[in-house]
């Protein structure tokens, strides 16, 4: 008689699967949970949670000066940034889309901003950078120009940070390269023998045909700029008078200098909210310009 096996393949594959679904449980779930129970608390992470309530979110809409302030500034940053970072990544990857020699090192080259461009060192090196009596301003120096505050101009301030978020397209653009490895050159001759120029070629077929990758590298980068905190955070501190103060700045300090852990998870759900209504309106908009292989 058969001795019957202690794991069968179905329960080895849910064993091999445990620590994943541990993890996911534990460290995703269960504080995704406790996150919105905290919002609807007072809770200083000293006492005991009270419950609370709407009253964390009648406050941010009703009472909260600075609310509005990182609202805007967050939705502000995500709209500078994300448009000029597709399009950065869609040009260098259309560069490297070349056998030419030495175009490896050349991507590599390219791709390094987005290995140490989240880091807090390469945000104080940003810092140093942009200050009056930084770099930049001794290179317009040079040219007889006068300093410029980047730093300290609320009209320059916002467009210097997402300038280092946009620096960082290395992700987007192996992407692309790799989509536009893709594209059948038999559509470009087609174009061509049909007089179709390159920029026509460009709209016609390049952009079609990797569309689908322009959608989710557009969500994603939106995701990653609606919960900005490291550039801010390191670079302005918020300032000058908010203009960077972003909603996960503004989570911060709520939660960890003000110990009002409850009013700050009522801020990470206003977050969690308007990255899912931007992602909600990209689905929905994206049927009139994301093509599938089947179309």
């Amino acid at each position: 008689m058969k001795k019957k096996k202690l794991f069968s393949r179905d329960n080895q594959a849910y064993l091999y699967l445990l620590p994943w679904i541990v993890g996911m449980l534990v460290l995703q779930i269960y504080p995704f949970i406790t996150s919105f129970y905290y919002s609807l608390t007072e809770y200083n992470a000293l006492t005991d949670p009270k419950f609370v309530g709407m009253a964390n979110y009648i406050r941010l809409f009703t009472r909260d000066k600075e609310f509005f302030k990182s609202l805007t500034a967050t939705v502000t940053y995500a709209v500078l940034t994300v448009p000029f970072k597709i399009i950065m990544s869609l040009f260098i990857a259309i560069l490297l889309n070349k056998g030419r020699k030495g175009i490896g090192a050349l991507r590599t080259i390219y791709y390094l901003p987005s290995l140490f461009g989240g880091s807090m060192a390469v945000s104080i090196l940003w810092k140093i950078m942009f200050m009056d009596d930084g770099m930049i301003n001794a290179f317009l120096h040079s040219f007889g120009h006068e300093t410029i505050s980047f730093l300290g101009n609320p009209a320059t301030a916002l467009p210097t940070l997402s300038a280092l978020e946009v620096w960082q397209f290395g992700s987007s653009m192996v992407m692309f390269l790799a989509a536009l490895k893709q594209v059948p050159q038999s559509l470009y001759e087609a174009a061509r023998i049909d007089g179709a120029g390159r920029i026509k070629s460009f709209f016609s077929i390049t952009i079609p045909q990797i569309s689908p990758i322009i959608f989710f590298c557009i969500i994603m980068q939106t995701i990653n700029a609606l919960q900005n905190f490291t550039s801010a955070f390191v670079v302005t501190q918020g300032g000058p008078v908010k203009s960077t103060y972003m909603l996960g700045l503004k989570l911060y300090n709520d939660g960890f200098l003000f110990m009002k852990m409850g009013y700050a998870s009522a801020t990470s759900w206003i977050i969690f909210g308007l990255v899912t209504i931007f992602t909600l309106v990209l689905f929905g908009t994206s049927k009139f310009w994301v093509f599938y292989g089947d179309e």
